[in-house]
């Protein structure tokens, strides 16, 4: 027999996203960093009698396991490296005004505000700004050991020391990374093939652009410095450009509405294979004969990636720039500077996060009841919106810190101050890599027993640090909603289609693009690419919207089959265009423009809306017209616009 719910206990949609964990291979090589990384400075400062020395940088070393993401080896030491600059800093100032007052409140509000404005800049930045406001948490709340400059010098050495680690086998694995992310991206392209004329193509075509995304970064991220004198570097190029031809392919051939050959399958898994593997020679493909003009066209596309997968030299002046050579550090650096500077957003956050930070550290520094760091540093890690919502991340840490104090309150009760805490110490640790890809509140169950244990090593409190560290959690999370994101209109009434309305008319551009005779084909690639990237994007952000709770979540939901839609008519202009090519009757201008005109008035309605509005879905033309598919995905699209 089945049993239901009661209706009033039934949790809600968004809570259930939120609490649900992701799935995510173990990185077991991270764990064992982790272990070592963490483990390995507690021994070393007891072996010598200084046990916080070590505490210290076993928590520096905390920050690295957490920034232990990358696959490239050139991205791991941005990701480790550069944050713990920032770190460093940080602790710095926060150590500086120790017990100072409305001094320790003031440096950390003005550091609070600089943390969030420079998370808006990237990736890096957003780790490095996390970094700086943490550690200057860290470092006001905690009484330091020995001199000024030493606490930054330890922190930084621990994180630095999983850095070391993590680049032992780069003399033997050198460029591997890229090369398997590149090998995945054909892996991705295989899957993508054998899903057309399935309902799993829209699933594969979104892993498609995951990975090529995620390779195309890999490869820029050397390209930027090595570009034509690195012969692997160019060879990762000329593989990943050849994937192009068969992506625009496949939307042509899942129009069919039946299964391609396996050949053509299994044709493109040999390459991933070789891809893998570095081989550059012979390699007989079984491919089918092709039937049809999109046949022809993933025909020769197989046939033009074998070439240059197996070619035993590729010259770099034949490589076409499909996605735009990266520009110069120095322009890079001056363009992030402006944007902060300039950008609404970035000043609206950093006032944002600033004004929690005030909040908390006023309490802990002013108010004669006493509080600890652990307030600030609850804010610090909740208002995080680029990490996802912060009325989610402010529940799953509170949830996350109940769950972890009951480990905590197992090894402080039962496990004595010395070199127990090392053992401990080693158990825990691989936990933190292990359940961060989980989710946030995994995270945060991972990583309270570790600070508390080595906050143990330097206040000695023990289980009287349980019952307070609870109460300063919930605080800070209170703090977090109600000045981070009650007060804050646009974080609760965010307008979720303004992003996608840009992509629409991006997507009115590309539809007038893709059938121009004067087009670059290199820049229609491009153009696609960014289009498939930014509706990704979206994709993030929508799924970041429906774990808020209404009216945000609820919008998002409403919005959600849009998204998709939207895609569909991408795929729709790259199918028409591999038929052009192929030599279908090209549309008129006429067609070309009254589409156009039909998304660039969807993308309108959607931008001066927060709700779904009623558009106009009529839209007619020959109906042997090689947009005739197209103009049916648009006409769907706009129907979805409009309420039901």
């Amino acid at each position: 027999m089945s049993r239901e719910f009661p209706i009033g206990l039934i949790p809600p949609d968004w809570l259930v996203r939120s609490l649900r964990p992701q799935r995510s291979p173990v990185n077991r090589p991270a764990v064992a960093r982790a272990v070592i990384a963490m483990a390995l400075p507690l021994a070393l400062g007891l072996a010598a009698g200084r046990p916080a020395y070590g505490a210290l940088a076993s928590m520096g070393a905390v920050s690295g396991v957490i920034g232990d993401t990358a696959d490239a080896y050139r991205m791991r030491i941005l990701n480790i490296a550069v944050p713990q600059l920032f770190g460093a800093l940080g602790v710095t100032v926060g150590a500086l005004v120790f017990e100072q007052g409305w001094l320790a409140v003031t440096a950390l509000t003005g550091v609070a505000l600089l943390s969030g404005m420079i998370s808006s800049i990237g990736a890096v930045a957003s780790v490095s700004g996390l970094l700086l406001l943490l550690n200057a948490v860290i470092g006001a709340g905690l009484p330091m050991p020995g001199d000024w400059w030493l606490p930054p010098l330890l922190m930084s050495g621990g994180g630095l020391l999983v850095l070391a680690l993590a680049l032992l086998s780069w003399p033997l694995r050198s460029g591997v990374p890229e090369r398997t992310s590149v090998a995945a991206a054909y892996r991705a392209v295989a899957g993508l093939l054998a899903a057309c004329g399935t309902d799993a193509y829209d699933a594969a075509r979104y892993d498609v652009t995951r990975s090529l995304n995620d390779a195309y970064d890999l490869v820029l991220a050397r390209r930027a410095r090595q570009h034509g004198r690195s012969p692997e570097l160019v060879f990762l190029l000329a593989q990943l450009n050849a994937l192009t031809p068969i992506v625009e392919a496949a939307p042509a051939a899942h129009r069919y509405g039946k299964p391609l050959p396996e050949g053509s399958v299994d044709a493109v898994r040999h390459l991933a294979d070789a891809v893998d593997a570095g081989h550059r020679g012979p390699l007989p493909l079984r491919l089918p004969e092709p039937v049809g003009e999109t046949q022809r066209a993933l025909d020769h596309a197989l046939r033009h990636a074998a070439e240059v997968v197996t070619a035993q030299n590729v010259d770099p002046r034949t490589i076409v720039d499909r996605l735009g050579r990266p520009a110069s550090l120095s322009v890079r650096a001056y363009r992030a500077a402006r944007n902060v500077l300039l950008s609404g957003t970035s000043w609206r956050y950093g006032l944002r996060l600033a004004l929690c930070i005030g909040i908390a550290q006023a309490l802990v520094s002013l108010v004669p009841v006493q509080r600890s760091y652990w307030i600030a540093l609850t804010v610090t890690f909740v208002m995080k919106p680029d990490f996802g919502s912060v009325f989610a991340r402010a529940l799953l840490r509170a949830l996350g810190t109940v769950a972890g104090l009951v480990v905590a309150a197992v090894v402080l009760a039962w496990v004595p101050l010395g070199w127990w805490d090392v053992v401990v110490l080693a158990v825990l640790a691989p936990l933190i890599p292990a359940l961060t890809p989980r989710g946030f509140g995994y995270q945060t169950a991972a990583i309270t027993p570790v600070i508390l244990l080595l906050s143990d090593v330097l206040n000695h409190l023990g289980t009287g640090l349980l019952v307070p560290r609870l109460v300063d959690s919930l605080i800070g999370c209170a703090i977090a909603l109600v000045a981070g994101y009650l007060l804050w209109p646009e974080s609760w009434h965010a307008r979720v289609g303004a992003r996608l309305a840009d992509a629409v008319a991006d997507t009115a551009r590309y539809v007038e693009t893709a059938f121009g005779d004067t087009a670059d084909p290199a820049a229609r690639a491009r153009m696609r690419r960014r289009l498939y990237r930014d509706l990704s994007a979206i994709r993030t952000e929508f799924q970041r919207a429906l774990t808020e709770p209404p009216p945000t979540g609820r919008r998002a939901a409403a919005w959600w089959p849009l998204v998709v839609a939207v895609e569909r008519i991408v795929d729709a202009t790259t199918a028409a265009r591999v038929r052009v090519k192929q030599g279908a009757p090209s549309p008129s201008s006429a067609e070309i423009a009254q589409v156009a005109l039909q998304l660039r008035e969807l993308a309108e309605s959607l931008r001066e809306t927060e709700v779904l509005i009623a558009v106009r879905t009529d839209l007619t033309g020959p109906a042997d017209s090689i947009l005739e598919p197209l103009r049916q995905e648009v006409a769907a699209a706009r129907a979805v616009a409009s309420p039901h």
